[in-house]
């Protein structure tokens, strides 16, 4: 980044190189194509350029959607139900209608969506056609954030300042946004002036004293599910209600994912859990395992083992589970499982009680009521007389060998954030618009009480450009 303290002169600003802020970045460089004068575009990452692209490099990018590019027709009823109405449903639906355009905008850009490659192939389905399997890039993440961004490269128009964090917004006498303050790697700050200012930059899961301030004692504990998402530190948060912006989304929530606690690797997650049982550190079971779809417990089983399990956790499986087909790609692991011929040769592996173990075990077994186990449905075949039930795909664990995966919870992204419009305009309590202000993605709140999943990158996407395409417009008529 220069060092100069001499101010620049932008028609967009976007904070973050993630999912939404290349969309924006990238719609708004298109809508305004052919412009007399042409237009300027800055984009600011924090990272490194080879560490770009925040948690959107690191995540799968799953798409809750159909081979014809549309959004689950249930997702926004979805979420209104689990957020006990508090969720924007107006929100969601503009999620749904804009899917297939958005989608089409990113293929347009080399981004190759893929139906075949999930970890789960017809087991444990998702609880929503839509979802079985569900689409992501191919590549992930990585694929959204090398494509966008190599066009962005290609733009003359269009300058990326990496290691650059935003420090605070700045205002015109009349309160309209008119730029950003940032810090380079040099140490040195300056304004970047900006006619408009697009906020992407994540949520406050990579800053700790945040996450202890809205979620309380032992934020700490919470490690990050992938190193990107270290550079989400709230400044979007921070810098909007500096101007009086309002709220939304649950502010001691979180999206928690089960994960493999042996390995560094990012998003190493346990998806294939319904067929073994959870145990904690006292080796208790706390879960009923199979209480839904991997989908709709994935996040519970995640911010259970954080807030009440004291980040300590173990599936124990056998060799019935081994058995049923592409199980073993449901643990997106680098390490295997710990495999023994015995639950006390297993517990040797793990580092647990071998007593309390088999204990736990043998009350488990013995629960377990007659019928068919069916992993392709939920089949009804659950535990009697036990706390926690499994209220399906109970079956003993009784056949050697016997698996068993150390597991702790991982935070993916927190629930709240910024509260917008539907044109992703940053609004206040009274629900006035802040000229030139803009946000989309985490950055955003939207989430009460559980995230319906597969629709994070697209949301940030779909809002990314909404904000471009308004700001656009808006200059258009000045």
């Amino acid at each position: 980044m220069p060092t100069s303290s001499t101010s620049a002169a932008y028609d967009l600003v976007v904070v973050g190189f993630g999912a939404a802020g290349l969309s924006a970045a990238l719609s708004f460089a298109e809508a305004t194509e052919g412009r007399e004068t042409p237009a300027r575009i800055a984009v600011l990452e924090r990272s490194a350029e080879q560490e770009r692209g925040g948690a959107t490099r690191w995540t799968g990018a799953f798409l809750r959607i159909d081979q014809d590019r549309k959004l689950d027709t249930d997702w926004a009823e979805h979420v209104r139900r689990v957020s006990g109405g508090l969720a924007d449903v107006d929100y969601c639906r503009a999620v749904e209608r804009e899917a297939p355009r958005t989608l089409a905008f990113v293929e347009k850009h080399g981004v190759e969506i893929d139906f075949a490659d999930f970890p789960l192939p017809h087991t444990f389905e998702a609880g929503t056609p839509s979802m079985t399997p569900p689409a992501s890039p191919r590549g992930g993440g990585a694929s959204i954030v090398e494509h966008l961004g190599a066009a962005l490269e290609r733009d003359p128009r269009v300058e990326i300042h990496y290691e650059t964090e935003a420090l605070r917004l700045t205002t015109a006498e009349d309160g309209s946004v008119d730029g950003v303050v940032v810090r380079g790697s040099d140490g040195r700050t300056r304004q970047l002036t900006g006619r408009a200012v697009v906020l992407a930059c994540g949520g406050f899961e990579g800053n700790t004293e945040m996450l202890t301030r809205y979620l309380g004692d032992r934020a700490c504990d919470l490690p990050l599910i992938a190193p990107g998402i270290a550079n989400n530190r709230g400044d979007a948060l921070r810098m909007a209600l500096e101007l009086g912006a309002d709220t939304a989304g649950q502010f001691d929530g979180i999206h928690a994912e089960p994960v493999d606690r042996r390995t560094t690797k990012a998003d190493s997650v346990l998806y294939g859990f319904p067929a073994g049982i959870f145990v904690n550190g006292r080796l208790e079971r706390f879960f009923d395992e199979g209480r839904d779809t991997w989908d709709n417990t994935f996040e519970h089983i995640g911010h259970e083992i954080w807030k009440n399990q004291d980040q300590e956790a173990y599936w124990i499986a056998d060799a019935k589970t081994l058995a049923i087909p592409g199980i073993m790609n449901s643990l997106l692991s680098d390490v295997p499982p710990e495999q023994a011929d015995s639950l006390e040769e297993l517990a040797g592996k793990l580092g647990v009680d071998a007593e309390g173990l088999e204990k736990t075990v043998a009350e488990f077994n013995a629960a377990v009521a007659p019928g068919e186990f069916d992993p392709t449905r939920l089949d009804g075949k659950h535990t009697v007389g036990i706390t926690p039930p499994k209220s399906n795909w109970a079956t003993p664990l009784d056949t050697a060998p016997f698996i068993g995966v150390p597991v702790t919870a991982a935070i993916c992204f927190t629930y709240g954030g910024v509260r917008t419009d539907l044109d992703a305009r940053v609004i206040t309590p009274s629900g006035t618009a802040i000229p030139g202000l803009y946000a989309a993605g985490e950055a955003t709140g939207l989430f009460y009480h559980a995230y319906p999943p597969a629709t994070s990158v697209l949301r940030s996407l779909i809002f990314g450009r909404l904000a471009a395409h308004h700001a656009a417009t808006a200059q258009q008529t000045v």
